[in-house]
């Protein structure tokens, strides 16, 4: 197999800001503690920095000005790779050898926010793929669907059909999720729930309630991507890139032909033909979650269980617990600790392979030594027409 440029850049560093809801501080502030973290983290200045990447909510040039950053690689906006997709420019960039170190940030605010194009240098059409994406959206307002919650909503009830999946399964991974949570001092809902809490949440769109739904929250996260010739020099463990998939659906919300699937059987199949890693390779998943259905959907993507097992592979939590077979969104995921936009769920990963994620720190079986932090992880984000995954390894 080729080897993917990805393969020669690492994670070298994280960082991440005050998270919670209404915090009442300005998203460039929020920005430059995740941001500052990250380099620092990763050893470096931000005179070492040559490249920067986000999504938003601060522009890439007020963040670069900001933190004294003289960046000759700029990207973000959305590609194919979805909300991650700043993240693998860098990944991509680093990997080419067209820049050293890449900070990538995500900055979320509950009231306002916005994502941002690709800046100072990149390429113009950073938010055309989402357009093109959104075919169908005129269709589905016109049948008085009005947001994502509601076109999920219709995928999930096709599932449900097709496969008996059931609400209770979908519920078995918020408590699951909001247990993880509990060992997450960030997360902003910690207090258990059980299936009777979840049961007789507020109704939003059928099948989903309030605890289907994540958690809107004000905060940043930052990384620091670099070649993979700076790994001996990382303070930290490096975390590695082994190999990425990002898809654009063509048919929009619902008009695949292999409906209810979404773009994400695309990514993953797309991220597995660039590894000879296998699906049971997999120590550990933080999986997008923004409404539950979405984590079933991206398991079944990604191979780790059957078209329709989803269900089944979460209920009763025990599988997918931190001691599990395949511990799930271990920092309690979108759902309790708050929604940033999937980049949670790439700081989690690192954390967990760099065996730094304290209380909730998964340990898997035994080695010669005894047990051992996870070795593979993956990641994934968004729903319906586009989405992004990528395999980590320790």
């Amino acid at each position: 197999m080729t080897a993917a440029p990805e393969k020669r850049s690492v994670v070298s560093g994280i960082g991440i800001s005050r998270i919670g809801r209404r915090l009442g501080v300005p998203a460039e502030e929020l920005t430059l503690e995740s941001s500052r973290q990250a380099i620092a983290d990763a050893g470096l200045s931000p005179s070492d920095i040559d490249g920067i990447a986000s999504l938003g909510d601060t522009p890439p040039a007020v963040a670069a000005r900001a933190l004294g950053i003289d960046a000759s690689f700029w990207g973000g906006g959305f590609d194919t790779g979805g909300l991650l997709s700043p993240v693998m420019s860098a990944c991509l960039a680093v990997g080419e050898g067209r820049a050293r170190h890449v900070l990538v940030y995500r900055t979320v605010q509950m009231l306002g926010g916005n994502f941002v194009g690709q800046g100072e240098g990149g390429s113009p059409d950073g938010l055309a793929h989402l357009a093109r994406a959104m075919v169908d959206v005129d269709e589905l307002l016109a049948a008085h669907a009005y947001s994502a919650v509601n076109w999920l909503a219709l995928t999930c009830r096709r599932h449900m059909e097709l496969y008996g999946t059931t609400k209770e399964q979908l519920g078995w991974l918020a408590i699951a999720s909001r247990r993880n949570a509990g060992a997450n001092p960030l997360a902003v809902y910690r207090d258990p729930i059980t299936m009777d809490d979840y049961l007789a949440a507020r109704p939003i769109s059928s099948p989903f309630g309030l605890l289907d739904c994540d958690v809107p929250v004000d905060g940043s996260i930052a990384v620091v991507v670099s070649g993979e010739g700076y790994a001996a020099d990382c303070p930290n463990p490096p975390v590695r890139v082994e190999a990425m998939g990002g898809a654009e659906s063509g048919g929009g919300w619902f008009h695949r032909p292999d409906y209810p699937n979404m773009a994400s059987v695309d990514a993953a199949k797309e991220m597995w033909s660039r590894t000879d890693l296998r699906p049971s390779d997999v120590d550990l998943a933080e999986l997008y979650d923004g409404f539950t259905f979405l984590t079933f959907a991206w398991l079944e993507a990604l191979g780790i269980c059957g078209p329709g097992e989803s269900g089944p592979f979460v209920e009763g939590g025990r599988r997918i617990a931190l001691d599990g077979e395949l511990p799930l969104n271990t920092y309690g995921g979108q759902l309790s600790a708050g929604r940033m936009h999937g980049y949670w769920v790439l700081h989690e990963a690192c954390s967990q392979l760099r065996g730094q994620a304290g209380a909730r720190q998964v340990m898997r079986g035994q080695s010669a030594g005894g047990e051992r932090r996870p070795e593979v992880a993956v990641v994934s984000n968004g729903g319906g027409p586009i989405a992004g995954c990528m395999l980590l390894t320790a």
